[in-house]
């Protein structure tokens, strides 16, 4: 699977929320995915993780938010800042749709979020995106905005080897490039 583009998030977000009318085929918007897509792309987080989080899971600690779960895939304790704007976005879908702070936010299995994720995607006619592509996104972003601190990206992703991370964003050959690019000192 392929990180996403900016452009390419916000038109399947857009399509995912409005829904599309295709000949005789027609597609309900839904909400409820879009809004675990975006919470995916803004924490970096697996998709199941996300269709498991509880707004009691975002813990109130001093004047921040942090995560507190363990990751379904690793096992692993997540901490990490949750931005007050995302804490906000999260609660007030919470409020809007009468959840409770410790159910589910998103009571849908991670296989009915990826079907409708890829009837938005061939509508759309872009192939191999996945969930998946919504945490992709997330570290290829981090990277670009952060002066290309792939080590900051490997903690935030909470990968073992750095080379898997370097996989991931697969930004490295464009890199290698650049510097060897940047290097050219001919005399």
């Amino acid at each position: 699977m392929v990180a996403l583009t900016t452009d390419q998030y916000e038109n399947i977000i857009e399509v995912m929320k409005l829904g599309f009318k295709n000949g005789d085929k027609e597609f309900r918007g839904n909400d409820r995915i879009a809004t675990a897509l975006v919470i995916q792309a803004n924490l970096g987080l697996r998709i199941g993780d996300i269709l498991n989080l509880r707004l009691c899971d975002i813990i109130r600690d001093g004047d921040r938010y942090r995560l507190n779960i363990v990751e379904d895939k690793t096992e692993k304790r997540r901490c990490f800042t949750v931005p007050v704007e995302i804490y906000n976005y999260i609660k007030m879908y919470v409020l809007e749709n009468n959840i409770k702070v410790t159910a589910k936010i998103f009571n849908i299995t991670v296989r009915a979020a990826q079907k409708q994720l890829k009837l938005v995607t061939q509508y759309l006619k872009l192939d191999n995106i996945s969930t998946h592509s919504f945490r992709k996104y997330f570290a290829t972003q981090i990277y670009i905005n952060n002066n290309y601190n792939v080590a900051l990206v490997r903690e935030l992703l909470q990968h073992s080897d750095l080379k898997t991370t370097q996989k991931y964003i697969n930004i490295r050959t464009e890199e290698i490039e650049k510097a060897l690019n940047n290097h050219i000192h001919l005399l």
